[in-house]
């Protein structure tokens, strides 16, 4: 299938820059638990806990892990703790074109495909487009080709004046929530380039509003839809997010499905008339990363 021969995953292992007491001491922190109350969750001595943290004790590492599990650290992070400690990490970070992965290729590109003729992406941690279905070309009229270069950043093209930006009709409130899901996968994971790539977005000029931002009574909307102007029409989007349940793998756990549905009566017409329009047509999609 050619959306399975698309996936690809950038490999790398980050290295620590601190001892395994201070990088434990910061998760702690940021989870913001004192010494006592982690201690009582992994059922062992707060002297203990203090002296790992102050580089007077060396943790075994049964001991890494299950503190990396009650501190709930990412399975990237918890690799980084290991080789801090002096082990060898844990969890494979393999690329999705691995023959370990065939299994999970296949149900990206399975679920990605049966979303048509809505659109979906498979992204991973930073925000970055690892497949795509291609679906609704029309998104992505009159955005600035070097944002729609792999690898594609999703922040970086919905939020660029000139990429969607300038055609989300609820801009304000769109950009408000993915600011939102940004801010708390900094706080789950401590990621300094999601950190960077925030304050990038953050600085994005923003339109003047001309009213407060707020749903419209009529819309009786329960969840934040994504607004679109296109040359078809208003479109309406909401979204899902789905996630792998029990990955053992870095490249598992970091990646996500976005599936779009429409949100309306209205946009579920006029994509469906846009497919049906380019059956025998060849339009530009977007890519995934190369």
């Amino acid at each position: 299938m050619e959306l399975a021969s698309r996936l690809h995953y950038r490999v790398g292992m980050d290295k620590p820059t601190h001892s395994i007491g201070v990088l434990l001491r910061e998760w702690r922190q940021r989870r913001r638990l004192s010494q006592l109350e982690l201690a009582v969750q992994a059922e062992v001595s707060s002297r203990h806990l203090s002296f790992i943290e102050t580089g007077r004790s060396q943790p075994s590492r049964e001991m890494v892990l299950r503190l990396a599990e009650e501190l709930a650290i990412p399975m990237r992070e918890r690799n980084v703790l290991l080789v801090a400690g002096g082990y060898a990490p844990v969890f494979a970070q393999r690329s999705l074109d691995d023959p370990a992965l065939v299994a999970a290729r296949n149900a990206i590109d399975l679920v990605l495909e049966a979303q048509k003729p809505y659109p979906a992406f498979a992204i991973d941690r930073h925000w970055l487009v690892v497949a795509s279905n291609a679906a609704l070309p029309e998104l992505y009229a009159g955005v600035l080709p070097a944002l729609l270069q792999p690898p594609i950043n999703v922040l970086r093209l919905s939020l660029h004046p000139h990429g969607l930006a300038p055609r989300i009709a609820n801009l304000r409130e769109w950009r408000a929530h993915l600011l939102a899901a940004t801010r708390r996968r900094i706080d789950v994971t401590g990621d300094q380039v999601l950190a960077e790539l925030l304050r990038e977005v953050s600085e994005y000029p923003v339109p003047a509003a001309k009213s407060p931002v707020q749903i419209a009574a009529n819309d009786q909307a329960v969840i934040v839809p994504f607004k679109i102007v296109t040359s078809a029409g208003l479109l309406s989007f909401f979204s899902t997010t789905t996630v792998f349940g029990t990955p053992v793998d870095v490249t598992l756990s970091e990646l996500a499905l976005e599936l779009f549905f429409p949100a309306d009566a209205a946009t579920a017409d006029i994509v469906r008339r846009l497919a049906n329009d380019s059956t025998d047509q060849s339009r530009p999609a977007i890519a995934a990363a190369e």
